[in-house]
């Protein structure tokens, strides 16, 4: 199987570096190179490519504007190639939003190209071919109607918590955590996020989470008190953790920029190990869409140690890689479709309410 690729960039010389790239996999090569967007449309329909990997800043026609046409008229797997500006985070956010599978940085000029950053351009791009590609327009996922933003609705004051929902995603991860977020009420139990995304994106993602769901959502921040009513994003490039706070039914976040686990910081595993061991039965373990196995075994920790654990199913996921190999450690209670996956963890947390006999704020009363 060899994975066939169209590069689209307004500069030469970015894409010369990325046919090299893409090259040097055995698995892929580049079938053709387009150097804006209506010679791209061309080569589309002529050479039929698996994967697309487009710029998006181009003249005439920008790659956002191709990305709506092609997820509109023929849906395919696209990897955006992001700027290293908080500029260009917000435009790939919206690309994501729009449909594409996965991102990778812009390769810096006149630097040499480290195996890290030729290992990521081949797994974003063997992500993207085993992808299942939902254009925006006919997505489940889009939020419930007018919602309003984030801090308006009334939300518990306490640091007090019963339950804490713990969630680890990667690929495709910012739809359905925006689909899973967004249906949850202003009083639902904090929420911790360990998504695989670099530094500059978080925050820019946290922030338009937070003008669309009924929760606060945030960065998460070292010694920050965990509280109902807040959902906190591990920032980039650093791991997120959870750990008690003297006091029982208080929590603390602990943010460390130590090694990367699994290839990966922030590490779901990470997380999910840090529940484990603070949180024990308090918590529920949610695993969502993503390449690789990072999670699977946080998640059967979490399980072991008295955790309600969910994954994302096949059918809901844009790459089912992560929640398979939880399910297959045997460290999932119970398959959701993402569009349920709200409700089946609140039905979590209410179960465990009625099991403990406890009835504190933050628990969705």
């Amino acid at each position: 199987m060899t994975i066939r690729v169209l590069v689209v960039d307004d500069s030469r010389l970015v894409r010369e570096i990325l046919v090299d790239i893409i090259n040097s996999h055995p698995d892929m090569r580049v079938v053709g190179v387009a150097e804006d967007s209506y010679q791209a449309l061309t080569l589309i329909g002529e050479l039929n490519p698996d994967v697309l990997t487009l710029d998006v800043e181009m003249p005439r026609m920008s790659g956002l504007e191709l990305l709506e046409r092609l997820m509109r008229v023929r849906p395919m797997p696209v990897v955006m190639i992001s700027a290293h500006t908080r500029e260009g985070s917000a435009v790939t956010l919206r690309a994501l939003e729009l449909g594409a599978v996965d991102f990778v940085p812009k390769p810096r000029l006149n630097v040499r190209i480290h195996d890290d950053y030729r290992g990521a351009v081949g797994e974003r791009i063997r992500a993207a071919y085993g992808a299942r590609v939902r254009p925006a327009s006919l997505s489940a996922w889009s939020p419930p109607a007018a919602r309003g933003s984030g801090g308006v609705a009334q939300r518990p004051q306490t640091d007090r918590c019963e339950s804490v929902i713990t969630v680890g995603a990667s690929t495709g991860g910012t739809e359905a955590l925006r689909a899973l977020l967004t249906a949850l009420p202003a009083d639902a139990p904090p929420v911790l996020v360990a998504q695989h995304m670099p530094e500059y994106f978080t925050r820019l993602f946290a922030e338009r989470l937070n003008s669309l769901c009924q929760i606060r959502v945030r960065e998460g921040e070292n010694n920050q008190a965990v509280q109902p009513g807040n959902a906190y994003i591990a920032p980039g490039g650093l791991h997120l953790r959870v750990q008690r706070a003297g006091e029982q039914g208080r929590f603390t976040l602990l943010v460390g920029s130590d090694a990367p686990v699994n290839l990966h910081r922030p590490s779901v595993d990470v997380l999910f190990d840090s529940a484990a061991s603070a949180l024990g039965s308090r918590a529920v373990g949610v695993i969502l869409t993503g390449m690789g196995k990072d999670g699977a075994a946080g998640l059967l920790r979490m399980r072991r140690a008295g955790a309600y654990t969910l994954a994302q199913d096949e059918e809901s996921s844009v790459v089912f890689g992560m929640p398979r190999e939880a399910i297959a450690l045997g460290a999932v209670d119970e398959v959701v479709p993402i569009h349920s996956m709200a409700e089946r963890v609140l039905r979590a947390v209410r179960a465990r309410r009625v099991r403990d006999g406890t009835n504190a704020a933050g628990c969705c009363n």
